[in-house]
């Protein structure tokens, strides 16, 4: 571990629901690893016990923290939340990751390295070459069309738009309005990379390999892809009308 990181000036924000396969596994590997991280656990009402095994383990962590909402709220509200919690905790910098395993907790330090010089730091799954463990030919396939499709419509310069996995840093997310976010879905991910490209924001993606989760339910659902196509569009539209950011 590079002990030159500021771990203790760094928020990982981690939404749950339903996840009780994997909270107590997660946390625990998180803070072996990285002892002065601060975790911020955003549990939707998960009413299979996820948040009472936060509770507990908030007896033996001191920097584990965890923020209740009642009933599933969505992936973008809920970071939206984390991002504020940041913001009011003075952190300077801020990573995202999954509860599932599907993000490996050995790539923060890398990703928390690069955003020392950059804003925005995207954990790629398309960078020299597809790194996916265990998905489908469908899902790759349709997962990389939909990254081309974002980069047209867009002009990104991002290849995996809508990773989960980055790190940035909290004066990039003071420039944005938190309640105004316009995505709740898997989407928010690209909103937030094309919001800080439409700020001239620096964005560097790093390879990283992800991992299907092997327990607990997916989250994904056929309604992601077509808010995806939609969603797409209407950020474009507003970033032509100056209203994005």
């Amino acid at each position: 571990m590079n002990s030159n990181l500021p771990y203790d000036r760094t928020l990982l924000i981690i939404p749950t629901y339903n996840e009780i396969d994997n909270i107590e596994k997660m946390i625990e590997k998180v803070f072996s690893l990285y002892p002065e991280l601060n975790v911020l656990i955003i549990d939707d009402g998960s009413p299979d016990g996820t948040k009472e095994v936060v509770k507990h383990l908030k007896e033996k962590y001191s920097t584990l923290h965890l923020i209740e909402r009642t009933g599933k709220l969505g992936l973008g509200t809920a970071y939206a939340r984390g991002f504020s919690y940041a913001i009011e905790k003075d952190f300077d910098f801020v990573v995202q990751m999954d509860c599932d395993f599907s993000h490996d907790p050995e790539e923060i330090k890398t990703l928390l390295s690069e955003c020392q010089s950059h804003d925005l730091i995207v954990g790629s799954r398309y960078i020299n070459g597809i790194r996916i463990i265990n998905w489908s030919f469908r899902r790759l396939l349709l997962s990389y069309l939909a990254s081309i499709y974002i980069r047209i419509v867009t002009g990104i310069p991002v290849f995996d738009t809508t990773g989960g996995y980055k790190c940035m840093r909290t004066s990039f997310l003071k420039r944005l309005n938190l309640e105004m976010l316009k995505s709740n879905g898997y989407i928010f991910q690209l909103e937030i990379n094309y919001k800080a490209y439409s700020l001239g924001k620096k964005i560097k993606e790093v390879p990283i390999i992800f991992y299907e989760r092997t327990v607990g339910v997916s989250k994904m659902d056929g309604n992601i892809i077509f808010e995806a196509l939609y969603s797409v569009i209407k950020l474009r539209v507003l970033k032509l009308m100056g209203k994005l950011v």
